[in-house]
This record gives structure tokens, sequence and C-alpha cells, in this order.
């Protein structure tokens, strides 16, 4: 039994993997004040409401893009399930080399979403692969057909730009990030829902599509592209590009590179 723990900078998603099947998982707010304590009775009612009882996990690994949460999420662990977490960082053996510079640099979910979609998509057909994931910040991540992680894109989340557009302009309204019935908006709201949900949709196609073209540059294949984080299920559906979309990505690749440490 394994418990992985992803922390992002807007939810903490938890998983509970038996073998190779994540049979639990759970999504919490992140607040970067939360002690060690709050987190840990958080977890242990979470495992109470599924019956499982925190004895029974033989290991905790553990990957955090937000630093204020790593110390606290380690001491949980420790206190709450008598385990030492494996850290993913840019010093972790993954299994995947780094070509990033620094390769510390890069966000330690974006080498973990590389591992499991490379592992499921791309080493199967033989094919480079893109990672596209829609949290906080919205990453494009690429995977040589050699499975290296290459590099990629970093843009504002398509919740940052409705919060920004709403801070920044005085007369435009908040409003809630939906695909609306047509482009051509008949009001304020619509208007700006069109420029968010469609103007998104559009950035993907068109980064996806000049990524292709440079991983095809130096392997001559179309690179397939996977899909994951809260909007995926969403936006996939109205781009051209997305092929696949998996909501557990990060979570089956802590798993993945948990077995290979234990390898």
């Amino acid at each position: 039994m394994l418990l992985a723990i992803d922390v992002g900078n807007t939810n903490i998603v938890l998983g509970v993997f038996e073998g190779q099947r994540l049979t639990q998982s759970w999504r919490l707010a992140t607040y970067r004040e939360r002690t060690a304590d709050e987190l840990g009775m958080m977890v242990i009612t979470l495992f109470a409401h599924a019956g499982i009882e925190p004895r029974t996990i033989d290991g905790v690994i553990l990957a955090s893009v937000v630093p204020p949460l790593t110390g606290m999420m380690r001491d949980m662990a420790a206190r709450y399930f008598g385990q030492e977490p494996l850290a993913v960082d840019g010093t972790t053996d993954t299994g995947m080399p780094v070509l990033y510079e620094p390769p510390t640099d890069v966000g330690a979910d974006r080498v973990v979403n590389g591992v499991a979609a490379f592992a499921m998509y791309g080493r199967p057909r033989g094919v480079p692969v893109i990672v596209v994931d829609f949290g906080t910040a919205t990453t494009f991540d690429a995977i040589s057909l050699g499975g290296e992680y290459l590099g990629g894109v970093i843009c504002p989340g398509i919740q940052i730009s409705a919060d920004a557009l709403f801070q920044r302009a005085a007369r435009l309204p908040r409003v809630d990030v939906r695909k609306p019935p047509v482009v051509i908006g008949r009001t304020t709201v619509g208007s700006m829902q069109a420029g968010l949900f469609f103007g998104y949709v559009d950035m993907v196609d068109g980064l996806v599509r000049r990524m292709r073209r440079e991983l095809a540059a130096s392997s001559g294949l179309q690179a397939v592209c996977v899909a994951t984080g809260g909007m995926a299920g969403v936006l996939a559906a109205e781009t051209g590009v997305i092929e696949e979309v998996n909501p557990d990505l990060t979570l089956i690749g802590l798993r993945m590179i948990w077995e290979r440490q234990r390898r």
C-alpha cells in the first residue's frame, strides 16, 4: 500500500495504491499556513471515511511545488504513518533523463507527469509525448522518442487569466470560467467567457502544433498529446490536438517512481 501526494499551488491531491491499482484519491485545497498536525488529521479522517487503516501504508512518496508545505508533509508522514517519504525533486532517479537547464529548476510534477505519460502512451506507440497539465499554471512538457524530458512551455492558468482580467479592468466583473453557447457574446459576461474559454482552447491547439513540428523535425513522428489537471476534461474535448485525458497522471507517475526506487 502506497500513499502518493502531489502538492500543487491550488490543490493537494492524495492517492492510495494497492499494488498498481489506485483505490482511493482525494483533492484538498492548498493552504500554506496548515501545520503537520492539521494535515495529518485531515488525511486520517479521509482514511477513516474510506475504511483504510493508516498502519497498512508501506510507503509515502511526495511531489511538491510549494516549498513551505514540503517540510510539513514530511512531518505529517512521519508522525501519522511512521514513514519517511520519498520527496521527488531534480536529483531523484526517476528513470527519465532531464535535459532542462539546470535540471533542478524543473517542477517535480512536470517530470512525474512525463514519466507516466511516456510509459503509458509514448513507449507503447513508439512516439514522442506532449503533456498538457491544466493547473494553476498550464504547462506543456515534451518527452523525446528516447524517453528524455526535453523542456516545455509555461503559461498562466485559465483561472489566473480570469482573475487578472477582473482585477485590472475596473468595469469588468468576476466570471466563472465555462464554455459559452456562442463565440460572439451578446453580454459582457458572455464576451469574457468566450475570450477566456475559446481563447484558451486555441492557445492550446497552437502551442501543441508548434511543439509537434519541433519534435517531428528530430524524430520524424507525430507526438501523442496527453492532458491532465483540473480543467483537462472540459478543455480537451474542445481542442483538436489532445488525444488522451488522464486525471490521475501525476499519482500514477509517483507510483512508477516509487517502484523504481524500491527495485
